[in-house]
């Protein structure tokens, strides 16, 4: 008798192989929005504006391998920093997963289309800016609150 329940059902985050935890990305990019930080409080804010590097139609970084490299404040995210990165939007896979409430109906790994998070409109698509067309000292202007 073989084990029905997928792998994200059945492993922990750290157990899990690269490929499968590759594969938890919903493809929202939620992530890749520039986020401000408040000084006195701490707070992170949530812009409409998102990285260079990110297809916005596709939701994917067009240079994933190297994304580091080309952007040095993107954050590599792993088992090991999840539980540090308060900032996660509530709606990610690994957030979720990490605070045992499974995936998302949409999530592509559920619903078997990668268009369903945008279906959903928990992607970014359609929602944002990227950084090349927008100032630095305008980023307060963006501050968004659909993402938490």
């Amino acid at each position: 008798m073989t084990n029905k329940q997928p792998f994200w059902e059945q492993k922990k985050l750290a157990d899990m192989t690269p490929d499968e935890w590759e594969s938890l990305c919903d493809g929202c990019a939620q992530c890749c929005v520039v986020k401000l930080e408040d000084a006195d409080t701490g707070d992170v804010h949530f812009t409409d504006v998102v990285c260079h590097l990110l297809d916005q139609q596709q939701c994917r970084c067009t240079d994933y391998p190297h994304r580091s490299i080309r952007v040095p404040d993107c954050v590599l995210l792993t088992p090991d920093n999840l539980d540090r990165l308060s900032w996660m939007p509530y709606s990610c896979a690994y957030r979720r997963l990490a605070e045992g409430r499974g995936l998302a109906w949409w999530h592509p790994l559920v619903s078997g289309s990668s268009d369903s998070v945008h279906e959903s409109a928990a992607s970014v698509r359609g929602k944002v800016v990227s950084e090349e067309y927008v100032e630095e000292d305008d980023l307060e202007l963006h501050v968004i609150d659909w993402i938490r």
